[in-house]
């Protein structure tokens, strides 16, 4: 077998094998990602419980309906900028929620407004009222990274940071956020923003990369197996050739000794 037959068939398994590595771990992403779900579902399409009773563990408590009442603090609302929604450029409003006089307030993302130039709206037409019911899912506030607030827009903030939102407000915020999805506001005309939607339960691409890398591994053992097949294939033709050779020399031997048995 030719050397650089052996180089191919080396190369090719060592990427069928790398292939099938990457195909099983898209299909454990694929794995991680239902457990997620699962997860996210059992949690946020439950009966909501109240904030306190979801924050009580604080592993488990991203994503956990709850059910608080208080009053908006509208002075002290920001604009959580950069957020578009089906290709549109828009803001977040978020509003501080005071439900007990003792306990730090809890920052509400009331929903998504539409802003063409992703930062500014007026606030004051996106009121909901002071005593709310809300219902919503726990979130989770984000490390600091980057900067966080910015100067060209009054109380816009570009990432959920605790530390640096609690500065921007000159107060204390609960340790989580709440995420609206329904409220007593509801029941009339919608002039509310429009709530965020539950994270997205699909499966992602996982499992349509995990056929693409086995098919690879597919391709590349078939190719192998081509290769190995064409090279005996050459090698018999070969074979065969060296001996119709042989034969002609043998023949052509045999017919020059009987040509000098009869001249003799």
């Amino acid at each position: 077998m030719l050397s650089r037959t052996i180089a191919f068939i080396v190369f090719a398994i060592a990427m069928g094998a790398g292939c099938v590595r990457l195909g099983v771990w898209q299909l454990s992403r694929l794995s991680e990602r239902r457990e997620r779900n699962a997860t996210i579902s059992s949690r946020v399409f439950a009966q909501p419980v109240s904030f306190g009773a979801a924050t009580r563990d604080s592993a488990t408590a991203r994503y956990r309906q709850v059910q608080l009442s208080g009053r908006y603090d509208y002075s002290r609302q920001l604009i959580y900028t950069s957020r578009s929604r089906s290709g549109a450029p828009g803001v977040q409003i978020l509003t501080p929620l005071a439900t007990t006089a003792d306990t730090p307030p809890v920052l509400v993302n009331r929903g998504w407004v539409y802003a063409p130039d992703g930062m500014t709206i007026d606030l004051s037409q996106w009121g909901e009222g002071d005593s709310v019911t809300v219902v919503g899912y726990i979130e989770e506030f984000v490390p600091a990274r980057g900067p966080v607030t910015t100067s060209s827009v009054t109380r816009a903030v570009r990432h959920l940071v605790r530390d640096s939102i609690e500065a921007r407000l000159g107060t204390a915020v609960a340790p989580f956020l709440v995420v609206q999805r329904l409220g007593s506001e509801q029941i009339g005309p919608i002039l509310h923003p429009s709530r965020i939607g539950v994270p997205a339960l699909d499966e992602g691409s996982h499992r349509g990369y995990a056929i693409q890398w086995f098919s690879f591994a597919a391709i590349a053992v078939i190719g192998v197996g081509a290769v190995v097949r064409l090279e005996k294939q050459n090698r018999r033709r070969e074979e065969q050739k060296n001996r119709r050779t042989e034969d002609e020399k043998t023949r052509r031997r045999e017919d020059e000794g009987g040509a000098e048995e009869l001249g003799a």
